[in-house]
């Protein structure tokens, strides 16, 4: 009998084994698709849809208590369109550099012919800290990089903050003596001639300041210690404008004259 003869089938029978057929297609493109994922996930991956890594930065600095590191796996096959999140992670608890990370992703979202990476950031407070400022391919045709490289934010100095004194009316301050100012938006004055403790409130009006007058403890210290923690709220009693030097991170205060009597520097968090 020819290959073109009609054979006597019973009722239904094509209906029957198509459902059968459907699932059988589908079995066999889902395990195409994955034989095209990369076998090479990552370097240390245990098996398929974990990637194994470090986030590191090159600052000798420990991180601040909340910190919270995100590592993301993007797909940035578009470069006219912003990157589509495959995958997160969040670290919490980290100390320090380098910090271990596993992301566990979908292999059925990894598509061949796009182009993926990896991205981590690491915040504290809701404050930006590092990011990665370079691309860390992984699927592609070179190693998977998964060792990821975080640049420190270059964050905008605020008048309210914490400020360590530097120079007095240009004459310099005592070595291992630490003035400090702590100003806060609601207005409050606190911090140490370098013996005792102050506390207070400051107006501020666009580049203006005016310390109300400060009250302080009344410890003893050596005259030195006291002559320079004198001369600096003498100093703030002065004090009518201010200005802020993003580059070098400086608060520099001046009297009415315009001549500087303070200089200050940020004490990072």
């Amino acid at each position: 009998m020819g290959l073109g003869s009609n054979l006597e089938r019973p009722a239904g029978h094509d209906k029957a084994l198509a459902p059968a057929l459907s699932v059988d297609r589908r079995t066999v493109l889902l395990a195409i698709i994955g034989m095209l994922v990369p076998a090479n996930l990552a370097h240390g991956s245990d098996s398929a849809g974990e990637i194994h890594g470090t986030v590191v930065y090159r600052e000798r600095m420990a991180l601040p208590s909340g910190t919270v590191v995100e590592v993301q796996l993007l797909d940035v096959s578009r470069a006219d369109a912003p990157a589509v999140v495959v995958a997160s992670q969040k670290v919490t608890g980290a100390a320090g550099s380098p910090i271990n990370y596993q992301l566990g992703f979908d292999p059925q979202q990894v598509r061949p012919g796009h182009r993926y990476a990896l991205r981590a950031t690491i915040s504290a407070g809701g404050r930006l800290l590092f990011t990665t400022t370079q691309n860390h391919a992984v699927f592609g045709d070179g190693p998977n990089q998964t060792e990821i490289l975080v640049q420190r934010v270059s964050q905008s100095v605020s008048l309210f903050g914490e400020w360590l004194v530097e120079d007095i009316d240009g004459g310099g301050v005592m070595d291992r003596l630490r003035s400090t100012l702590t100003l806060s938006e609601d207005g409050a004055v606190s911090g140490s001639g370098g013996c005792n403790r102050f506390r207070g409130n400051v107006k501020v009006e666009g580049a203006s300041i005016l310390f109300t007058p400060l009250a302080s403890t009344n410890m003893a210290c050596p005259p030195a210690v006291m002559n320079q923690e004198q001369a600096f709220l003498n100093a703030l009693g002065r004090a009518r404008r201010f200005e802020i030097h993003q580059t070098f991170r400086k608060l520099v205060l001046l009297d009415e004259e315009g001549k500087a009597i303070l200089r200050l520097a940020e004490i990072s968090s």
